[in-house]
């Protein structure tokens, strides 16, 4: 099945997809930081984009395969503090939402970057995630602004 891609990029960064991350996963440009890094492997998994999440994952701790997960869909992230990068380390501390079939949740964690070469790799992190039960009337989880009944509550 093809999906359309959006006009704006998952990442949150409020430009459009074509010059934002598709030029990193396309393989047009290498993330010049931690966060872009962040932000490009955000977009791969909102659009299914497994081999650039394992190209841009260190070796020393990337799985040898990803499989498809159709069932998840991110819909918003937010950097939580401000990323740190302090010689050729980084971290970025963010907040994705996503849906699936049992509802909404909110991953979190504290990812940590290695620049080897001129080039930024996801080493890892520690996620946690938690479910959130959003009711009638609160802002949408997926970030539009609206109330959650008249924008993607399940009926």
């Amino acid at each position: 099945m093809t999906h359309s891609l959006p006009k704006s990029c998952p990442c949150g960064s409020n430009t459009p997809l074509a010059t934002c991350c598709q030029s990193y996963y396309q393989g047009a440009a290498l993330p010049p930081t931690p966060e872009a890094l962040m932000r490009s492997r955000y977009t791969a998994f909102a659009l299914n984009q497994r081999d650039y999440l394992l190209a841009t994952w260190h070796s020393s701790t990337r799985p040898q395969q990803l499989p498809p997960d159709p069932d998840t869909q991110w819909v918003a992230l937010d950097i939580v503090a401000a990323p740190t990068v302090q010689n050729d380390q980084g971290s970025v501390h963010f907040r994705a939402t996503f849906r699936e079939s049992g509802g909404w949740h909110v991953l979190e964690e504290v990812s940590r970057f290695v620049r080897e070469e001129g080039r930024w790799w996801y080493i890892d992190g520690t996620p946690s995630v938690m479910r959130l039960k959003p009711r009638r009337n609160e802002p949408c989880p997926c970030g539009s602004g609206r109330k959650f009944k008249v924008c993607c509550q399940q009926g």
